[in-house]
């Protein structure tokens, strides 16, 4: 099972807790606000504001939370400012971590997530340690009793899509990162709605994580994902069903 594959299904079942709860909120209004700033308030000429903002709809966030976000990021209302920083990094049975945060004090992110590493035996890497391992790549999410596998390979046959997987109860549509954008345009054409669309870090191989490694690796996981600051963790972890039911 891929670390990116596995790691994701963990995590839409885990965001379903903290949605509940509200703290998925936090870390949409910082996307929000990013986007904002960096291409403008009009979601219409912002796809990645666009794609925020109906994530932040899908986890029933009220719209005056959206509005202020994108006030906030195009300088309409005070806030904080943001920054992207991403952190590279080993787990446990040394598998390679890319961990993608917004923050406004950098000193402070960085010493928290070294702390989280070192608690679950992990360690923070230098600039450059791990990105080599990992692929730029378009990545679409859609919920799998939306559409068929036959349904989608005739409407993104000519789109430039590179591949179509089924992970549980998710299509994963993987295309280039210029064509992201088209690719999700078509399908919302077709009455698809998208849970996601963003540019992600593809393992180009995976470490097979041993049982003694795996309950560590998921707490470290766990605790990098519940972190205000980290927007997204990628990883290059296998692991076999068997250990992942031991771990969990």
């Amino acid at each position: 099972m891929s670390g990116h594959s596995k790691w994701a299904t963990i995590r839409r079942k885990k965001e379903k807790t903290d949605a509940a709860r509200g703290k998925v909120f936090t870390k949409l209004i910082k996307e929000i606000s990013i986007a904002a700033r960096m291409g403008g308030g009009d979601e219409s000429g912002n796809p990645r504001l666009r794609t925020a903002v109906l994530a932040a709809k899908a986890a029933n966030m009220p719209a005056a939370n959206i509005e202020r976000g994108i006030k906030k990021g195009t300088g309409e209302l005070p806030g904080v400012i943001y920054e992207e920083i991403s952190y590279e990094g080993y787990g446990p049975g040394g598998v390679a971590l890319l961990i993608s945060t917004f923050t406004d004090n950098r000193n402070r992110t960085v010493s928290e997530i070294r702390h989280i590493l070192t608690k679950r035996g992990g360690s923070l890497g230098e600039t450059g340690s791990v990105n080599w391992m990992f692929e730029r790549r378009g990545l679409i999410t859609i919920p799998s009793d939306k559409a068929s596998e036959d349904q989608l390979l005739e409407l993104l046959l000519d789109a430039g899509v590179d591949d179509i997987r089924l992970e549980e109860d998710v299509f994963e549509i993987y295309c280039e990162p210029d064509i992201l954008e088209s690719v999700k345009i078509e399908l919302e054409k077709a009455k698809i709605q998208p849970i996601s669309a963003q540019i992600s870090m593809i393992p180009q191989s995976y470490n097979k994580v041993e049982r003694s490694h795996a309950a560590s690796l998921l707490r470290l996981m766990e605790d990098l994902d519940d972190h205000d600051d980290v927007q997204e963790v990628f990883s290059n972890f296998d692991i076999d069903e068997a250990d992942l039911a031991a771990a969990e």
